[in-house]
């Protein structure tokens, strides 16, 4: 029990997908202006990270692996994520209306999102992950991770705003300085797991 706390506790901190790892910094960037947006954000990444974490490992391990087509893994990987989140759409349009609604255009943009990815490839090049349910367990830790760091830096970014800030810094730049500055608070987290 205490290796999978463990493996949530580094996805969610010590191996943030977006603070440590640099993945999924378009989004980071572009939905993180207000806190609803970057929640909804969140919330639909979280989801796909962990079914696409529960459809690539038992088509890896089962057909890849076996077969010794390791090398498709990324194209395969990629293609599941697009199923998946073109399924999740289609759920979410005929069963939860007010859901499909609240995501708008941020759930199509969870296809292009390279954090998915790097967790699912990354849930095999990890030696700590060696079965289906730490995988599952490593996703749910780098989805919840992904929520820290976009609340986090909504909080930021909405304090910015009422800043005086050189008109040489102002917009992105001042962006990319305080992305920097929450990146490197976490990196206060890297002896605790």
């Amino acid at each position: 029990m205490n290796e999978y706390i463990s493996i949530l506790l580094a996805g969610l901190l010590t191996e943030n997908m977006v603070l440590a790892k640099f993945l999924g910094i378009c989004s980071f960037l572009g939905v993180s202006k207000k806190i609803n947006t970057a929640f909804s954000m969140s919330v639909a990444v979280t989801l796909v990270m962990v079914i696409a974490s529960a459809v690539t490992y038992p088509v890896y391990s089962c057909l890849l692996v076996p077969y010794s087509l390791e090398y498709l893994q990324t194209v395969v990987f990629i293609l599941i994520i697009a199923a998946l989140v073109q399924l999740i759409e289609i759920v979410l349009r005929k069963f939860l209306p007010s859901v499909y609604k609240a995501f708008g255009i941020y759930l199509p943009l969870i296809t292009t999102n390279c954090a998915i990815l790097g967790i699912t490839i990354l849930n095999f090049t990890n030696q700590r992950i060696d079965c289906f349910a730490k995988a599952i367990v490593n996703a749910l830790g780098a989805g919840l991770g992904f929520m820290l760091a976009m609340l986090l830096f909504s909080g930021v970014r909405k304090k910015l705003e009422s800043c005086n800030i050189p008109k040489a810094l102002q917009g992105l730049p001042i962006t990319l300085i305080a992305a920097s500055i929450v990146s490197l608070s976490f990196m206060g987290f890297s002896g605790i797991v």
